[in-house]
């Protein structure tokens, strides 16, 4: 029975990841190569996201998993001969206890040690890839903004790198804007810096002061872009990029090094062990509710819509737990709340199937 949850386990995260990546891949394409990047860059980036988009979808493959096999056994009645020959519902979620247990430990390694790694690796990309001034600027037919104050646009880009019917406005000085058109222009590295040679052009200059408008034609100008693109190489701290021991310190003193709260820190931290056991109470309660419906030729549809919605509660309630943990660090214990309920509803179900039922049918009919 292990063994079927994990082929199922493996076949539905693979089916989900692929549909989630796909959805998020097409606008990631169109950024990145609109940009003027690389298929391996945006190679490099879905991977980077990859970890992220794992533990989305990994309590739903586990649940869809537990419940499969689970409706499988029934339909084969083997559940059925397994409680007739003395198993209990009890030992029978032994094996679904132990694949639980293993999806909450890959969530485990996803939240506390990849995704944070790859999140801090992404941030250190889009920077490298912010300073590169061919993908901020050879984008044809739009108008770019690279910096504050700064207007670029080129109508078409020619197979040799030249730019055709160049626009740059700057308005970075208070006291005055500069326009400059050229029919041609060209980037040429000069060092470490990068400028833009314009062919046949005319520039504009306005003084706000007095309103006046000076105009003169160049056959050819060379405009330094260097100081256009300087960006901070530093890369912001973020709770999302800390390893989890690094949050078990002072929360304070995390809040002060990360410009957040203390309640973000404490709702970072615990949330990614609610995860971990939210993906085992996933998978117990799959195998629970579709235990309880027996076997019956029609079917137990009734006990699978029941889970999903079971699901659906628990995993809303994860939700809107986050928000009051955010305000006050010392609520942290409720973002495990979902997990406990969900526990308690298994126990309930598998008390149930045991023959809880039919002690509490008896015991009503003697009451009575």
């Amino acid at each position: 029975m292990l063994s079927q949850l994990l082929w199922l386990f493996g076949f539905f995260a693979l089916v989900l990841v692929a549909v989630f990546w796909i959805n998020r891949a097409v606008q990631l394409f169109d950024r990145l190569i609109g940009d003027g990047q690389t298929a391996l860059v945006f190679l490099e980036f879905s991977a980077l996201g990859l970890p992220r988009l794992i533990t989305t979808v990994l309590p739903i493959a586990t649940f869809a998993a537990a419940v499969y096999v689970t409706n499988r056994l029934n339909n084969e009645s083997e559940l059925t001969v397994m409680m007739s020959t003395g198993s209990s519902p009890w030992r029978l979620a032994r094996p679904v206890a132990v694949f639980g247990i293993i999806s909450a430990l890959m969530m485990s390694v996803l939240s506390h040690i990849l995704v944070p790694a790859a999140s801090e690796q992404l941030s250190e990309r889009e920077v490298e890839i912010s300073r590169n001034v061919t993908s901020r600027l050879l984008t044809e037919g739009t108008f770019l903004s690279p910096t504050k104050g700064v207007t670029f646009y080129t109508r078409a880009i020619g197979e040799d790198g030249v730019l055709k019917d160049v626009f740059l406005a700057d308005r970075r000085a208070p006291e005055e804007r500069v326009i400059y058109t050229a029919a041609e222009a060209y980037l040429v590295r000069n060092g470490d810096g990068t400028s833009l040679i314009m062919i046949d052009g005319l520039a504009q200059r306005l003084a706000i002061s007095d309103n006046r408008l000076s105009t003169g034609k160049f056959q050819d100008f060379s405009f330094d872009i260097s100081p256009l693109m300087e960006t901070d190489d530093q890369i912001a701290p973020s709770l999302q990029y800390l390893r989890t021991d690094a949050l078990m310190t002072e929360w304070e003193q995390v809040a002060r090094d990360t410009g957040s709260t203390v309640g973000a820190v404490a709702e970072e931290l615990h949330s990614r062990f609610a995860r971990a056991a939210f993906c085992f109470v996933t998978a117990m309660i799959g195998f629970a509710t579709l235990l309880v419906g027996g076997y019956s030729r029609f079917g137990v549809w009734r006990e699978v819509v029941i889970a999903f919605l079971i699901l659906i509660a628990l995993d809303g309630m994860r939700s809107a737990l986050s928000g009051p943990v955010l305000a006050d660090a010392r609520l942290w214990p409720i973002l495990y709340l979902p997990s406990i309920i969900g526990l308690l509803l298994t126990s309930g179900l598998l008390w149930y199937a045991s023959g809880g039922g039919a002690r509490l049918r008896r015991w009503r009919r003697s009451a009575a």
